[in-house]
């Protein structure tokens, strides 16, 4: 690792810093926009209404709870409705948050008897059917709202509309990925000898919260040598050491967006050749793709830009996943840049691109930035 390098907080005391994105007037207007152009699909696929339960799905319709609970406990659903009479559905304790951002006629607050309650208010409103979001739904809800009400499954309802980030999203992410420079500006500091992986982590983590992050957008990955060469590797007990390399995967949420990053460094002076020659490596694929990222490509013809290269090198048997994901409100969501994909880019997507190389004997690397797709090709942020 070089110098300490000391970055100031990224955005400090800009007036777009100090201002919201967008008014809470403005907000919910982007959410009945969004609503609005379900509908449209609710229409084509033959659907009166949809229930929506994947928190992140039911944050970007109506900006009610990003996140559940816990995994066996939900923060509520949502009903989109052609007839545009929407419902909110949570219990007690959201009930204040709720009624923020939501007419307090359209909220249903349920307790014990929730499914029936669900039903019951729906019916008054004449919705006797409803779609539902099949990858979300767990079985036993499944099980007990359908004796109440009429359910089929969809898959890709929402999906889809977060594909293309608007403006506003555009903007969060640019701040989230400011965050993530930041931080990994300050790797030297955190990267040192005698310091565990699991520290280095904390003090990764510390730092998120530090440069704005509300929270991290995932459980970061900080990896020596051989612990490199597991993708999504568990901060443990390794010693970094005056002569490792050191991969970090990390990132963090901010204004409800998330961004993620890596880097592969080399702790310590007069770095191997083979880690040299790795990384290069990496990194000549990564330009490569990024090079070549623009509306119309397909999803499966942008992971093969990447390992394009590493098939001229005769490592591609080294590259084990996909080039990227899209990121937004979600770390993983869609589009998945890998070799069986279907579909095209377009402009306002959001993703990662991060081709890697691992040897399970001794380390591996990957670095990645993310990627807006422009009208023209991309724009790393």
């Amino acid at each position: 690792m070089g110098g300490t390098a000391r970055p100031r907080e990224p955005n400090a005391g800009t007036d777009k810093e100090r201002a919201d994105i967008v008014t809470t007037t403005m907000d919910q207007d982007i959410f009945a926009a969004r609503r609005d152009r379900l509908r449209q699909r609710l229409s084509a696929m033959g659907h009166q209404a949809l229930l929506v339960t994947h928190a992140a799905n039911r944050f970007y319709l109506s900006g009610f709870e990003l996140h559940d609970p816990q995994c066996n406990e939900s923060a509520g659903c949502l009903v989109v409705a052609e007839n545009g009479r929407d419902a909110l559905f949570t219990d007690s304790r959201y009930r204040d948050a709720a009624l923020r951002l939501w007419p307090e006629a359209d909220l249903c607050i349920y307790g014990s008897g929730r499914f029936a309650t669900i039903a019951d208010f729906l019916r008054e409103r004449g919705l006797v059917h409803l779609a539902f979001e099949a990858a979300s739904m767990p079985f036993e809800t499944h099980a007990h709202l359908s004796a109440h009400i009429g359910l089929t499954p969809v898959r890709q309802a929402v999906e889809p509309l977060r594909l293309i980030k608007d403006a506003a999203e555009i903007e969060r992410m640019r701040r989230s990925a400011a965050v993530n420079h930041a931080v990994m500006e300050r790797l030297p500091d955190v990267l040192v000898p005698g310091r565990t992986e699991a520290e280095a982590a904390w003090e990764i983590e510390k730092l998120f919260r530090e440069f704005g992050a509300s929270e991290l957008a995932f459980a970061p990955i900080v990896a020596v040598d051989a612990n490199a060469a597991l993708p999504h590797a568990i901060p443990g007990r390794t010693v970094i050491t005056d002569g490792c390399l050191v991969l970090v995967d990390v990132g963090g949420r901010r204004d409800d967006y998330c961004s993620d990053q890596t880097r592969t460094v080399w702790v310590g002076k007069n770095p191997p050749d083979r880690f040299l020659t790795m990384l290069d490596r990496v990194k000549r694929a990564q330009a490569a793709a990024l090079a070549g990222l623009r509306p119309g490509l397909p999803f499966r013809a942008a992971h093969a830009l990447a390992r394009q290269v590493f098939e001229a090198e005769g490592v591609a048997a080294h590259f084990t996943h996909s080039l990227g994901h899209g990121v937004g409100l979600e770390t993983h969501e869609g589009p998945s840049l890998n070799p069986a994909a279907d579909g095209t880019l377009a402009p306002g997507m959001v993703v990662t691109v991060e081709p890697g190389l691992y040897y399970p004997e001794w380390g591996g690397a990957r670095w990645e930035h993310m990627a807006l797709i422009t009208e023209d090709g991309c724009e790393t942020l």
